[in-house]
Order: C-alpha cells, then structure tokens, then sequence
C-alpha cells in the first residue's frame, strides 16, 4: 500500500509543483523577514525585544526565539535579540550565528512597555518587551499552530502540516551559522561522508530519562530505519542502508555497530561525549548540538522522540529544505507540538461509539483537542463537543488549519513572480 500511494504522490507531476510553491512561499517569508528586521530607520522602527537567557537547553531556548520572531512578524516589529552572557556562549548569539539584524540591533527608541495589557495598549508603545512563552498572558492568537492567513490556502494545498512548515520558516532566518561555523560544519560533513540517501536518528537520554520521556532501546528506533529502508528497497534495489546517528550516549555508537552490521553508522562520539551532563554548556557542546541539528534536518528521513526539542527542531528546519518533509519521521513518543501553543484541535472525519469506559463517542465535525498518539491506531483526546475524554481511531480525525490575519508586507509581495 505504501509503494502504490508513493507512484499515485509522484505520477502526475504534482510533487515537483508542490515543492516548487513550497520553495517559493518559503523566499517570500525570508525576504519579509529580512525587510522587517532591517528597517530604514532603527531609531523609530517598532520593536520586540526578546531575552535568550531562558532557563532551559539549546532547544528550548531556539524555540523561545522562535516564539519571538513569530511575535515580530505577526506584529510587524523589528526583533531586538539580547544575548550577552548566554550560558551557551557569554559573548553572544553572533558567536555562531549570523545577526538577526545588519542594521538595528539597539533596543533603545521611545517608550517601553512588558506584554501583559490589551494588544492595542501595546501598540500604542514603540518599544515591546516580551516574556518566556510560559508567561505569556494574555495569549494571542498568532500562536503557533496558527498560520498567516495570506499564506494558508496555499500552504494547506502543498503541505502535509502547515504549522510546522511556518515554524521552519522562523528556524531558517534564525538558524544560519556565522562563516567560521559554517566552514567547521561543512569540513566535518565532508570528514564524515555524510550524504544521501541517509535516515537521521536521535537517541535522546540524560537529563531527560525518567524526567521528559521513558527509555527507548536502540532496537525500537531500528525498526522504522529497517522500515524505511526496506520500502526505498522495493523501487530502488541495493541502497546503501546509512544512519546518522545522533545521540548524548556515547556509548550507543558501539551498540549500534555491533548489532546491526549491515547498515553505516556515521556519527561523532566527540560531540556525544561533549553533551554529557557535565559538559553541556561548552563551547565544544554547542558546536556540537548545532552540526547534530544542522545534520538531521539534512537527513532524507528522521527517527527519535519528539519530546525532544532538538527532533523538533531539526524536524521543522526539514520542512524548509524537502519542501514537504510531514510524513518524513517517525516519533518513538510524542505527536508533533509547540511549547507554549495554543489548543491543538482535530476535526472528526468520521463517527465512532464510545464504549463507557475507555473509548470516547466522536461525531463527524466534532473538535478533538489531542492528548497524545498511543502509535497503536489510537490517539487520546477530549471532544470539545461533550467534554469527555478518551481514546479514538486516529485515523478518523484531521488536523485543521488556523489561519489568523497579519499584517501584510506591500514591499514584499505575495506574488514572487
């Protein structure tokens, strides 16, 4: 069934169309991105400014700039980034990236305000501080899993999960190495061999092992690279079976090797050892943690635990480079989500019985909000219609698009021709 719907996704053409479009929607957010942070006049541009000392690891704060950026482009401010004495790298985010701005990065300007009053309050208030994500109140509805509306038609025709492919949007202008950075990832590309055709796996463990997520053995994430490989072998026979492997333990990278042969594992216990607990908040950890993500979204497919916000990075920076990367993973634990979202409703496609005990009546056009994906056939919800919650056919339900309006770029038109 799988290689039937793969020719039935391929023959006509339409693949080539959708990442074509995809590609094209993705220049125009980055060409309005980079109009709205690099305003004429710094002095009296409208401002966010967003803090990276966030109290978490590096996904966790990237996704704290992210929230920010998007808060910057739904509110058509410049984002003013502060990051001196990140504990990632005390002088600064421009130590391994590139500047979000090359022409205003003071957060000086007029009058000051915290998020916290009505939206037409705020913007009344040239220069806008913002709060993690948790503390955001009141929460507005640009909120990841919305979309710009001017965008969402298009993007619910070409992709898979639209959100996700905005939020990659907001990773790509974010996540750009600086030229030293640069140059070190593509040496260790090129000393790895990392190339195509390649499945990505992150085995996440530490810190999160009992705390975040449960513990995966290696031999459950192999099964979806075998999976893989085994369907790519049915159309293109004598693929070489190539991982990169990911992981916080370094001691997976022998596990791996001895137990599945047959397949290349590429991989660098240097950067495994370097995220060790003790280590994490060196200059050689993150350097490491970028070229894993950097990696993994390059991969052709990915393999980990979504409770990990370095897979949902690097999953979301996928969408931006495949043009439609939705089906190209398979999570050990969660279902896709954003920290700090707003209500992940799915529309019911089909009706099903409740039993009274753990399974919940559903009806079609009914809103589920989702709990989680069981990856049994079954998901766990609460229908917004009665309340009451439970499991569901997974199958049975879609996920809907959010589309809220933003402001409109007329420097940067929608139309790229």
């Amino acid at each position: 069934m799988l290689d039937d719907f793969e020719k039935l996704r391929t023959a006509s053409g339409s693949e080539e169309w959708r990442h074509r479009r995809s590609m094209e929607l993705g220049s125009l957010v980055q060409r309005r991105l980079a109009y709205l942070q690099n305003p004429k006049d710094c002095e009296s541009a409208k401002k966010v400014v967003c803090n990276l000392h966030k109290g978490c690891g590096f996904g966790c704060q990237l996704h704290h700039l992210t929230y920010c950026m998007i808060t910057a482009y739904a509110m058509q401010r410049t984002l003013i980034l502060e990051s001196k004495g990140w504990r990632y790298a005390p002088k600064g985010w421009e130590t391994v990236f590139m500047p979000l701005s090359e022409t205003c990065t003071d957060k000086g300007g007029g009058s000051k305000i915290r998020w916290g009053p009505s939206m037409s309050e705020m913007e009344r208030h040239q220069i806008l501080e913002l709060p993690i994500v948790d503390s955001l109140h009141p929460r507005p509805e640009f909120m990841p899993l919305s979309v710009p509306a001017d965008l969402a038609h298009d993007l619910s025709t070409i992709h898979g999960d639209p959100p996700v492919w905005w939020i990659g949007q907001m990773l790509q202008y974010l996540f750009r190495p600086n030229k030293r950075l640069q140059d070190d990832i593509d040496a260790t590309v090129k000393r790895m061999g990392f190339r195509s055709t390649i499945v990505g796996v992150h085995v996440r463990r530490t810190d999160k092992i009992n705390l975040e997520a449960a513990f995966h053995h290696l031999d459950e994430y192999m099964v979806h690279v075998k999976e893989y490989y085994d369907q790519l072998d049915r159309r293109h026979n004598g693929t070489q079976r190539r991982v990169y492997l990911a992981t916080d333990d370094s001691g997976v990278l022998e596990e791996a090797k001895k137990k599945y042969p047959s397949y290349k594992f590429i991989s660098d216990n240097l950067i495994s050892k370097s995220a060790s607990l003790g280590t994490r908040y060196s200059d050689n950890s993150l350097r490491g943690i970028i070229i894993d993500i950097y990696l993994l979204s390059r991969c052709d497919f990915l393999v980990c635990t979504f409770s990990s916000q370095v897979c949902r990075v690097a999953y979301e920076i996928m969408q931006t480079l495949h043009g439609d990367a939705s089906e190209k993973f398979r999570s050990l634990d969660d279902v896709f989500y954003y920290g700090g979202q707003n209500a992940h409703d799915l529309r019911v496609l089909e009706a099903h019985p409740g039993d009274g005990d753990s399974m919940v009546e559903i009806k079609i056009g009914d809103a589920v909000g989702i709990a989680g994906n069981h990856w049994d056939g079954y998901s766990k919800g609460t229908n917004r219609r009665t309340g009451a919650s439970g499991l569901y056919p997974s199958y049975k339900v879609e996920n809907t698009v959010v589309a809220v309006k933003m402001p409109t770029y007329p420097e940067v038109p929608l139309d790229s021709s």
